[in-house]
């Protein structure tokens, strides 16, 4: 039975043809496929909290793939997205890329490549939405943290010992402990140097 929060590639091309022939060159792969006949029909059916990878036709009536992907920026959407394009569409898809599509590949394109590709963009997605819940995990440790503690840790992690946490914010050591304590158990490590490493490099923006 398949997971809920297994990968899935999305596939949106207006050809039946290309729809089925991917949705089966994945599945030899070991990947589940959900094909989409426009983009319209994709935007209606994707909820966010599905990782995975995107193909989509570049080209396509109604809503283009261009389209569509600004669309997905707009909605906060992070799913790495292949372009599959023709000749004279390289340099839009290049203008893509800048604007944060993943890659993209000619047509026609050779099958293993393209998978592998796809492997890529749900490796890269998996390991962003595991650092996005990391994020969001010690922005709501942090928001347990009263002003005090929060002051404490500050102290904690440019180095100061106890003895000069306490005359810096004029308190006792004992209390310096308390606080010290607390801030390590709310924040779910065991030492300043795992407190460091958690909470470092976002101290500034958290």
């Amino acid at each position: 039975m398949e997971r809920a929060d297994a990968p899935k590639v999305f596939i949106v091309d207006d050809d039946e043809a290309i729809r089925d022939s991917l949705a089966w060159l994945l599945g030899t792969r070991g990947l589940t496929a959900q094909a989409f006949a426009s983009a319209e029909e994709f935007l209606g059916a994707y909820r966010q909290d599905v990782p995975g990878c995107m193909v989509v036709d570049m080209r396509m009536p109604g809503m283009s793939g261009l389209e569509l992907h600004e669309k997905l920026l707009e909605r906060g959407c992070a799913l790495p997205v292949i372009f599959l394009t023709g000749h004279a569409d390289v340099p839009m898809a290049v203008a893509a890329i800048k604007r944060g599509a993943f890659d993209f590949v000619e047509k026609p394109f050779n099958d293993n490549a393209l998978v592998d590709l796809v492997i890529k963009g749900i490796e890269l997605d998996t390991r962003a939405r595991a650092q996005r819940a990391e994020e969001a995990t010690v922005a709501s440790r942090l928001a347990q943290l009263t002003p005090r503690e929060r002051e404490v840790m500050e102290l904690i992690l440019a180095g100061r010992l106890n003895k000069l946490i306490a005359d810096h914010l004029n308190i006792s050591m004992r209390t310096v402990e308390v606080h010290r304590a607390r801030v390590l158990e709310k924040m779910g490590v065991r030492s300043a140097v795992e407190l460091a490493q958690l909470v470092g490099p976002r101290k500034s923006s958290g």
